[in-house]
């Protein structure tokens, strides 16, 4: 499932479990200091965004020169630096298939970070649904019934982030949300339009071969709703932000490594308000030269 490893409750911060159609879905954020007010200009919700981690085993493992384990035990602490309110692993937790050893070392690398905050992951297709859910399971709450596809929705009130399963085969390039998770999607979006809507999956949305399959068809879905207002994906190990009519999308970078010498490898940090999202790079190894840039989009 799209997994959530977290920290206790405090009195900062809460998981609010509410029903929406025939999904009940799990949101955390943090109750506001100093009672600022959320529907204010300056309200912020704060997520750090991870995605294709590619955790080994073997912590020794180097791909193109990086060790993704180093990698991702070097950002975990500059997440917990900015403190954010929750963050978002986007796909690809897993190196290669999924193996229970290789979950084992993301929940460790993880651990110092879900003491602080709770995390969401997305599956990607090095990931092993079984295993994946065996080693991150519901924490409570009834997980949408669409067959064979999990889906996750994080409720705020400056956004509501849904998160898919475009898992299609384990270790096989291609991605796919499926027919009945369209349909899903088609039942659930004419209901929430009181705030914008942010969806996050794992496969990129190239017409290729080894991306999302059904793309257009999501794409088709959401020009029916104008309060869907960005996708941000993996896949690709690209950072980049472009337009689709009426929509954002934003390619994550990878956490593991870069596929050529172009790309930064690093994470994301978000801000999301009421009329857009403020996003920084931090690219900690790769090309580095937009470490440190800021791209603010507003929603159409």
């Amino acid at each position: 499932m799209p997994g959530i490893f977290h920290r206790p409750l405090d009195r900062r911060s809460f998981l609010h479990v509410t029903a929406t159609g025939v999904a009940a879905t799990m949101a955390g954020f943090r109750t506001p200091s100093h009672g600022a007010d959320l529907s204010s200009e300056t309200a912020e919700w704060h997520l750090a965004l991870i995605s294709d981690t590619h955790i080994p085993a073997d912590r020794t493992f180097v791909n193109r020169g990086f060790n993704p384990w180093e990698n991702l035990r070097n950002i975990v602490p500059e997440i917990v630096a900015v403190n954010p309110d929750a963050v978002i692993h986007n796909g690809d937790a897993a190196c290669v298939d999924g193996k229970t050893t290789e979950y084992a070392e993301v929940k460790q690398l993880l651990a110092p970070l879900a003491k602080r905050a709770p995390i969401y992951l997305t599956l990607g297709n090095h990931d092993d649904r079984p295993a994946f859910c065996e080693a991150f399971p519901a924490v409570t709450g009834t997980r949408q019934k669409v067959t064979d596809k999990q889906v996750l929705v994080i409720e705020h009130p400056l956004a509501r982030v849904v998160l898919l399963d475009s898992l299609l085969y384990v270790n096989k390039s291609a991605g796919l949300l499926g027919k009945e998770q369209r349909q899903w999607l088609a039942d659930y979006l004419p209901k929430q339009t009181d705030r914008p809507v942010v969806v996050f999956v794992h496969h990129s949305l190239g017409n290729a071969d080894n991306e999302l399959l059904d793309a257009p068809a999501m794409f088709s879905l959401f020009r029916l709703h104008p309060q869907v207002k960005a996708v941000f994906y993996g896949h690709s190990h690209i950072w980049e932000v472009r337009d689709e009519p009426g929509l954002k999308l934003i390619n994550l970078p990878a956490v593991g490594y870069n596929f050529n010498d172009r790309e930064p490898v690093g994470w994301v940090d978000a801000r999301f308000r009421k009329d857009g999202v403020q996003l920084t790079l931090h690219a900690v190894g790769g090309n580095r030269k937009d470490d440190g840039r800021v791209v603010r989009l507003n929603w159409s």
